[in-house]
C-alpha cells in the first residue's frame, strides 16, 4: 500500500465523486469546494497517474478506458472506508437504526419496546417507518424487519416468523359467524392492493371470494383493522397485526384456522459488515417475542375451536 502515499486523498476524492456524477459542478457541491478546486484536484490527479482520467466535453466529462478502470476501485474503496465508519459511529453511538413496515410497527413493535429497553438498557433503537427495501449496508439503517418472499440481492436475510391468516371482525359479527360460507351475508373490509386475496383463506375450506359482498375499502391494514374493531365489517388479518386487538377483547377471531401465505417476516442486515452486538441483541429479542405471540395465538385457537365444536 505504499503508493497511496504517491496520491492526494481529496484529488482521489475528486476523481471519484466527478466519475460517477458526470460533471464538475455536482462533484463540486457534494464535496463542498468549488469547482475550479475540484478542476485543480482532478488535474494533478492525472499528472500523479501520467496519463488522463476523463475526456472533456462540453456537456461534461466521460471517462477514458484507463479512467473507468481506476473509478471502478476508487468507488468501491471509497464505500468501504463510508461503511467502515459509519459502522464505528453506530458502535460508538450505541443507537440500532430499524427501518420496518408502518403496519408492523405502530400495531405490533411500539408495544413492546419497552421490554427490550429493560433488558438492553445500552442500546438505543431508533425506527424509522417505511415500506422500501434499504440496503443496510449503503445507508443509515441498521437493519430492516421486511414483510415478502425473501430472496432479495445483496443484503442477508433470516426468516423471523411465517405470516398466517384468518379471518377477524367484532364480537357482534363474530357472532352470526358459524361457518366460512356465512362469510357471504356479512361486509367485508378490503384493501386495495392486498399482499394476498380471500382465496388464500377461502380455498383450504372449498369456497372462493366470489361469494363475498362488498364492504369498506380502505387504503391501508391498519385502517381495515381499526375498521374491524369499529363493527364494520370483517377483514382478513394475521397475527402481529391483530393480536393485540383479539388479547384486549376489541376483536375475536370467529374460525379457529389460520393459513399460511408464503408470506414471512424477516430479518435484514448488510451482506458485507458482520452484524453488530447491538443488531444480534435485537434479532434475539424478535424471536422471542415472536415465540411468545405464536404460542398465545395457538392458545387462542384451541380455544375458538373447542368454543366452536361446543356450538354446533
Amino acid at each position: 500500500m505504499r503508493n497511496l502515499n504517491r496520491f492526494h486523498l481529496n484529488g482521489l476524492r475528486a476523481l471519484e465523486a466527478a466519475g460517477r456524477l458526470g460533471n464538475l459542478r455536482a462533484a463540486a457541491e457534494e464535496l463542498g469546494v468549488t469547482v475550479g478546486a475540484v478542476s485543480q484536484q482532478i488535474l494533478k490527479a492525472e499528472e500523479q497517474f501520467g496519463r488522463p482520467l476523463f475526456e472533456r466535453h462540453p456537456k461534461g466529462l466521460r471517462p477514458t478506458a484507463f479512467g473507468q478502470d481506476v473509478l471502478r476501485y476508487l468507488s468501491a474503496g471509497f464505500a468501504e472506508i463510508s461503511t467502515g465508519l459509519t459502522l464505528a459511529e453506530r458502535r460508538r453511538e450505541g443507537v440500532l437504526t430499524v427501518s420496518v413496515a408502518p403496519v408492523f410497527a405502530s400495531k405490533w413493535l411500539v408495544w413492546r419496546l419497552q421490554r427490550f429497553r429493560e433488558q438492553h438498557p445500552d442500546i438505543r433503537i431508533r425506527i424509522d417507518a417505511d415500506v422500501s427495501l434499504v440496503d443496510p449496508g449503503s445507508s443509515d439503517v441498521d437493519v430492516c424487519i421486511r414483510v415478502g418472499r425473501g430472496g432479495w440481492p445483496n443484503v442477508k436475510a433470516e426468516k423471523l416468523l411465517d405470516q398466517l391468516i384468518f379471518p377477524v371482525c367484532s364480537a357482534a359479527i363474530g357472532e352470526r359467524l358459524r361457518h366460512p360460507r356465512d362469510l357471504a351475508a356479512v361486509p367485508i373490509i378490503r384493501e386495495p392492493t392486498p399482499m394476498f386475496g380471500w382465496n388464500a383463506w377461502l380455498g383450504p375450506n372449498g369456497l372462493d371470494e366470489s361469494i363475498l359482498g362488498d364492504g369498506p375499502v380502505f387504503s391501508d391494514a391498519s385502517l381495515c383493522l381499526d375498521a374491524a374493531v369499529a363493527g364494520q365489517g370483517v377483514f382478513l388479518g394475521w397475527e402481529t397485526l391483530a393480536c393485540d386487538a383479539i388479547a384486549m377483547g376489541r376483536l375475536v377471531a370467529p374460525f379457529p384456522d389460520r393459513y399460511d401465505t408464503g408470506i414471512s417476516y424477516w430479518f435484514v442486515t448488510a451482506r458485507s459488515a458482520p452484524m453488530t452486538r447491538a443488531a444480534a441483541a435485537f434479532r434475539d429479542w424478535l424471536k422471542a417475542e415472536l415465540a411468545v405471540e405464536q404460542s398465545s395465538a395457538a392458545a387462542v385457537a384451541a380455544f375458538t375451536h373447542s368454543g366452536t365444536n361446543s356450538m354446533t
